[in-house]
């Protein structure tokens, strides 16, 4: 039998919530893979409220995660090869440069 979640969604947009049974096989993909993630006890019960106060499961909530930590990695490594270009000072070579310019 596959795995169920439950969840509370709106009904007919009339704020009246109804209990809605998904099958995770209807949402999750057979490219999926299963994990075992180990949370502090505190974090763990913030994720389950989150989940029953966003209509979304744990693993959802988790994957939108790990894809927003993996975005921003990646903006970061952009970053990082454009400014590969420029040019490298050593510390010797700054510290000089502000003492011409005044600065220290």
């Amino acid at each position: 039998m596959p795995a169920c979640h439950t969840h509370l969604s709106p009904a007919g947009g009339t704020g009246e919530a109804m209990l809605a049974r998904v099958h995770l096989s209807d949402f999750m993909t057979t490219q999926s893979k299963r994990a075992t993630i180990y949370f502090a006890p505190e974090l763990h019960r913030a994720l389950k409220l989150k989940a029953v106060e966003t209509s979304r499961s744990v693993s959802e909530l988790v994957n939108a995660a790990v894809r927003q930590v993996l975005s921003g990695d990646a903006e970061d490594l952009e970053a990082f090869e454009e400014r590969a270009v420029e040019s490298l000072f050593s510390y010797a070579e700054i510290v000089k440069r502000l003492k011409k310019d005044g600065r220290i």
